[in-house]
């Protein structure tokens, strides 16, 4: 996959004022307190991050970004006119809170990936760069200015996420199943793609937004089971992939995405392709989509980058995941979950307003 042209996002060395901004938004240690109850893992990197609690700060020595990882600084008309319309209405976007390389491109394409459920999550996953804490109360009003705003944008394609709301007792589903809703009748041309929270491995939570018919439906994995314990410490590996076959079970398409570069190895990443496959098959077939890309250290404050895998390896992971089963493998080092969803979304056939298919 060749660079895009253009420099480098590649941020500075942070001043002090920056880290104090950084810690700041992640205010726990990472993992959340949750993680002091689990066993200890098989594989820890917490001597190599930042602990905000205790002691003095230690890093591990960043590495040097590669020649590949570039690109577009954000801009052009199709941005600029989202940014306003995000910016008047008082969205949150995962592509502004998480810093993705690829929202100038994607804006411009007219895709865009909306946060719901606000700005504020219940967990401390160590590779996320949304704020951490205690959320506000629940924004009422949230789905219909979301749906009105998405109206106003004029997109063929968006992507629904949100922070885990583990404090709500449905986990935010009813907002989830409502935002479809008005969205769907706010912009009938308008394919929706929405990626969730395991809600817990409630079930119950997890219908009501499958109720709502979205025509796609993605819950991330995020990395390989040995590493679970250190990059999602209040998630469960099995859990996930029960989600996803609960998905497949509903008829629906099932997306799911993995970070590589974050202490896995090669052979792991196959073993996920297949523990997914495996996992999620019903009798409507097993997951659809998964994305692959590259693991990309927000802060100091966050898990180390252990390794930068080559495009050719990414090459050969998309090759590896189409000949095991998977219909669609979008992979390469500056893939994101979102990245290219519409183009996904032509490749399963998925017409605007409802699929085909399932």
């Amino acid at each position: 996959m060749p660079a895009p042209d253009g420099p480098s996002l590649a941020p500075a060395a942070p001043s002090p004022d920056a880290l104090a901004r950084t810690l700041a938004r992640h205010p726990r240690p990472l993992g959340g307190d949750t993680a002091r109850a689990l066993p200890a893992p098989a594989y820890s990197l917490s001597g190599m991050v930042l602990n905000n609690a205790v002691g003095a700060t230690e890093h591990a020595a960043p590495k040097r970004k590669p020649p590949w990882l570039k690109a577009r600084v954000p801009s052009g008309p199709g941005y600029e006119r989202l940014k306003a319309i995000v910016s008047e209405h008082r969205l949150h976007t995962v592509c502004e809170e998480a810093g993705c390389p690829n929202m100038g491109e994607c804006w411009g394409r007219g895709v865009a990936t909306i946060m719901i459920l606000g700005d504020t999550c219940t967990r401390a996953c160590g590779f996320c760069n949304v704020k951490t804490g205690r959320p506000g109360s629940l924004d009422r009003d949230e789905p219909r200015r979301v749906a009105e705003s998405l109206r106003l944008m004029g997109l063929r394609h968006v992507v629904i996420t949100s922070v885990n709301r583990d404090e709500l007792p449905d986990g935010g589903a009813g907002i989830w199943a409502e935002t479809i809703l008005r969205t769907r009748d706010a912009c009938p041309g308008m394919t929706i793609e929405v990626l969730t929270p395991d809600f817990l491995g409630d079930w119950a939570a997890l219908q009501i937004v499958m109720d709502a018919r979205p025509d796609i439906l993605a819950h991330n994995l995020e990395t390989v089971r040995r590493m679970h314990p250190a990059v999602r410490p209040s998630a469960r590996y099995e859990r996930s992939i029960e989600f996803l076959r609960r998905v497949k079970g509903a008829g629906l398409i099932a997306k799911t995405g993995i970070m590589v570069g974050i202490g896995e190895r090669d052979d792991e990443v196959e073993e996920v392709m297949r523990d997914v496959l495996d996992g999620s098959r019903a009798a409507s077939g097993a997951c659809d989509i998964l994305t692959i890309g590259q693991y990309l250290q927000p802060t100091r404050n966050h898990l180390p980058v252990e390794r930068f895998p080559t495009p050719d390896q990414f090459e050969r992971y998309r090759e590896q995941g189409l000949a095991l089963g998977f219909k669609v493998v979008e992979s390469g080092p500056l893939v994101r979950s979102s990245y290219h969803a519409d183009h996904q979304a032509d490749v399963l056939g998925i017409v605007r307003g409802g699929s085909r298919g399932g």
